[in-house]
């Protein structure tokens, strides 16, 4: 049968699939446009089992606050490629999953997918972008942070991204520079007194191991060992890190220097390049 444009238009506004994909639903439906928009999402799932052990190492990271700064969320969603990752639809469907997520503040990320997202969930939203694109979507993390006062921070590449809890409100000024430090710097927990007992075990395993094969004494190596790991707290626990904004002093003193009862109480951080 005749497939006019004016229907496939319909059909595109409908579903959001391709121009071609959409022609091609309503060829193989005779014009059912119910039927129509089933093909396309069988389309979207055939294309995300085909593209299923394929890397997403492209995206974007999302962080995301109430405006009363007390919950938020971090949310990746990604692709195959760059060129993918730019495209309004792909960012727009980004922010879109970070906004229900912030909405509903699920426990996990298994949660978050089926939450409802315009005509059907959220993982279906995704597989739908996937069949749209030909390249395999996919949301790799979410987290969520509720405290009576939040900071964030998204690179501007849109590949890396952080939520910062604090005890109290402080400036948000303030809120953002230590988002920005915890973004740029990667710190593996907030002071070492939180830091897990399996890093610690594992650096001073890797510390223990160099030392011997440089020849010291056995009797040294636990002393150099701890030596070694207060430098790994200085470097890798926020609190202990250099503020990078100043450079003469800790994320702790410059914390203090703002408000004295202020503290970090958790994080979220999130990149596409780690």
């Amino acid at each position: 049968m005749e497939i006019k444009a004016v229907d496939v238009a319909k059909l595109r506004k409908m579903t959001g699939a391709g121009m071609m994909d959409c022609k091609n639903a309503l060829v193989e439906s005779n014009g059912d446009f119910e039927r129509a928009q089933e093909i396309i999402r069988e389309k979207g799932k055939l294309v995300a089992a085909k593209r299923a052990d394929r890397d997403t190492t492209e995206g974007s990271v999302v962080a995301l606050t109430n405006n009363e700064k007390t919950r938020g969320v971090v949310v990746c969603l990604g692709c195959e490629t760059d060129f993918v990752s730019k495209n309004p639809e792909f960012q727009e469907l980004a922010k879109g999953i970070a906004r229900t997520g912030l909405e509903h503040m699920p426990a996990s990320l298994e949660e978050l997918l089926k939450l409802p997202y315009e005509a059907g969930t959220i993982e279906e939203a995704v597989t739908r972008q996937t069949g749209k694109s030909g390249e395999k979507h996919a949301v790799p993390f979410y987290d969520k942070l509720e405290a009576p006062y939040l900071g964030s921070y998204i690179h501007m590449n849109n590949k890396l991204a952080t939520v910062v809890a604090f005890n109290k409100p402080i400036p948000e000024e303030a809120a953002k520079e230590i988002a920005m430090q915890i973004t740029a710097m990667a710190p593996v927990s907030i002071n070492r007194d939180s830091c897990p007992q399996e890093i610690i075990d594992k650096e001073l395993h890797i510390y223990r191991e160099q030392i011997r094969l440089e020849g010291k004494p056995e009797e040294m190596v636990e002393r150099i060992a701890q030596g070694k790991l207060n430098k790994f707290f200085k470097e890798s626990t926020l609190e202990d890190q250099i503020f990078v904004k100043d450079g003469k002093i800790s994320v702790k003193e410059y914390l203090k220097g703002v408000d004295p009862q202020a503290k970090v109480t958790a994080f979220a951080r999130y990149s596409l390049n780690d």
